[in-house]
């Protein structure tokens, strides 16, 4: 039965409806209309009758909570050309709302090794690593079956030079299907980003410190660390 009530344009609900949604007792909604945390009136009969969008306020608050708690408790594992660039990456993390767990190296090698042990959430590529060691690593990534479908943040610059290595690697991981040989036809760069796995961060091609914002790239980061499959 549908106990929906419209008042004065707003529409409302039983206590009991209302505990079904949220998934509490009847006991913790009269608890949390008394606190604030819903907002209700009653009828002359002494009913309560919670207003709806409070509910849905409550639930995408809840949905955030715990989506931010997650975020704090996955792995980001960076990979940089020089020490002085993780110093100034972990800054950036250091400013974000939901600090994420870091770990880092300047060594490809190394990398790879931690990446497996690790098995981190997410993979952030710095952009002033040079192409031929990120065209390496990112091969090797989508070869291991361990390392495939972690999703990795490179410099959307470096996506529109190196295609073919990116959809090589949806290929490798078998989450885009395999390229004809016989076809000739260049890959659109635009297609890169078809790869569920590979998120483009704005970064700089310069030898100087990356020219990354920190609210956009926290952005990212809480998107490509929430894609990362399931554990």
């Amino acid at each position: 039965m549908n106990d929906l009530i419209n008042y004065n344009q707003h529409a409302y609900i039983s206590t009991r409806e209302s505990a079904k949604r949220l998934n509490v007792s009847l006991g913790t909604i009269q608890k949390m209309v008394e606190m604030g945390e819903l907002t209700a009136w009653k009828t002359r009969g002494g009913h309560r009758r919670v207003l709806v969008q409070s509910i849905d306020d409550h639930l995408k608050s809840r949905h955030l909570s715990y989506r931010n708690q997650l975020i704090r408790e996955r792995i980001l594992f960076g990979i940089f050309k020089r020490t002085d660039n993780i110093l100034f990456f972990e800054k950036l993390l250091e400013s974000f709302k939901n600090p994420v767990q870091f770990a880092s190296s300047i060594d490809v090698c190394e990398a790879l090794m931690r990446i497996v042990e690790l098995k981190p959430h997410a993979i952030f590529i710095d952009c002033l690593l040079p192409p031929t060691e990120q065209l390496h690593f990112i091969h090797y990534l989508s070869k291991n079956e361990v390392t495939q479908k972690i999703p990795i943040l490179i410099d959307e610059g470096f996506t529109e030079l190196h295609p073919g290595v990116l959809r090589l690697a949806g290929e490798n991981a078998g989450i885009i299907q395999t390229f004809p040989r016989r076809e000739a036809a260049p890959i659109n760069p635009d297609d890169t980003f078809k790869h569920p796995y590979i998120f483009g961060y704005p970064g700089s091609s310069s030898d100087s410190t990356p020219l990354i914002q920190g609210q956009d790239l926290e952005e990212i980061i809480q998107e490509a660390l929430m894609k990362s499959p399931a554990e």
